[in-house]
């Protein structure tokens, strides 16, 4: 199903993530779908804490490499984890936007500040996937990464105006509670919404439907349960059993960046 809506060809995406297993737990749809092999997309997951709330980040970094192996990442060398102080993993703390911001520059943009403000921008990223404004689930750090990646956005384009910024932004759709836990029958009335949304097709698409079948969904489920093991509690269990995120993604382009 997911092949019968536009998506992203040949491209360099970057997804951004805030903990380790954001990546299963909230885009694996996103994941498997755009890491087919006949799509020609080089995928990045770039993860700015090792989840160390709870002491466990040694090990979790270990275990988002195994995940993302499993989701279709084909190299170790394709995850990155940031370990900064500036990013610590809390459910009471906002990360600076312009920190965000920096992080981003480096890996993705590290010559913006000497770039000609006659020629184009340079990225070594094409596309850039991250939380929309509410974050799906309100956490702070993930919300703190969709205005981190706007801020970098606009940076980019600082001294360049007239030109078209070379990164898209596409954020994960936030749904209430009741779509949020309805897995397989939110998948299908996300489908009947794309059908009838106005989509923009062309280089880059919007929006992008990513839609799992059994066996994806099995592969994310596996990635929580035999990469994830440190996180999986109990209510955990029931999130990879209802949850619609692990069924289907619903990415939206970013007007204005």
């Amino acid at each position: 199903m997911t092949t019968s809506f536009p998506t992203l060809r040949a491209k360099r995406i970057c997804l951004l993530i805030a903990h380790p297993d954001d990546e299963a737990m909230f885009f694996s749809p996103t994941l498997l779908s755009l890491a087919r092999p006949e799509l020609q997309n080089r995928i990045f997951i770039l993860c700015l804490s090792s989840g160390d709330a709870d002491g466990l980040g040694h090990i979790r970094k270990k275990e988002l490499v195994k995940s993302a192996l499993l989701l279709g990442i084909p190299s170790a060398e394709q995850v990155v984890v940031v370990e900064d102080e500036r990013f610590q993993d809390s459910m009471t703390k906002n990360w600076e936007a312009k920190e965000v911001s920096k992080v981003l520059q480096h890996y993705f943009a590290p010559k913006m500040k000497t770039m000609s403000a006659d020629a184009a921008p340079i990225a070594m990223i094409d596309a850039l996937i991250t939380f929309d404004e509410n974050g799906v689930s309100s956490h702070p750090n993930h919300i703190s990464l969709y205005h981190g990646a706007s801020t970098f956005l606009r940076n980019l384009m600082q001294r360049h105006s007239g030109w078209e910024n070379p990164v898209k932004m596409y954020t994960l759709t936030t749904t209430n509670f009741v779509r949020k836990y309805s897995s397989i029958v939110d998948a299908m009335v996300s489908v009947v919404m794309s059908i009838f949304q106005k989509k923009k097709s062309g280089d880059c698409p919007t929006p992008i439907l990513a839609v799992s079948g059994v066996g994806d969904y099995r592969k994310a489920q596996m990635a929580m349960t035999s990469a994830h093991v440190s996180q999986m509690r109990w209510f955990r269990w029931g999130w990879i059993g209802v949850s619609r995120y692990m069924v289907v993604n619903d990415l939206v382009r970013v007007k204005g960046l």
